[in-house]
């Protein structure tokens, strides 16, 4: 692993457990597979986020539970993600989490971006 490599990825483990904002800009975040654009007029749009709701009823809360937590994995904390953040995690996996990106197309991960993201889908 290179050492910018390494330090981006101490910085948001940081950033993570410090309770601050997650945030991704530009080269500071290494992307397996950069997200598309995700304008908010997109990310509020209420066929995609219904959609994500059925994707998260289907397949995410095997692991998140039904409301985002309880489950086997982190509770989840929309408040403090930006999209891409959101994007990366799904399309690309995370530690135990594995990518999705070979299961959903880029619109339902979108989908589950909108939702995630959406008033709708705090409990």
């Amino acid at each position: 692993m290179s050492l910018r490599r390494l330090a981006s990825t101490a910085l948001l483990a940081t950033l993570l457990l410090a309770g601050g904002p997650v945030t991704v800009s530009g080269s500071d975040k290494i992307f397996d597979d950069p997200p598309p654009p995700l304008p908010k007029e997109l990310l509020q749009n209420a066929k995609l986020i219904a959609r994500g709701d059925e994707i998260w009823k289907e397949q995410c809360t095997h692991c998140h539970g039904s409301k985002a937590y309880p489950g086997k994995a982190p509770k989840l904390v929309p408040r403090r993600y930006t999209p891409e953040f959101v994007w990366d995690r799904v399309h690309n996996g995370f530690r135990g989490m594995p990518p999705w990106k070979e299961v959903y197309s880029e619109e339902d991960i979108i989908a589950i971006v909108a939702y995630v993201l959406s008033d709708d889908f705090w409990p």
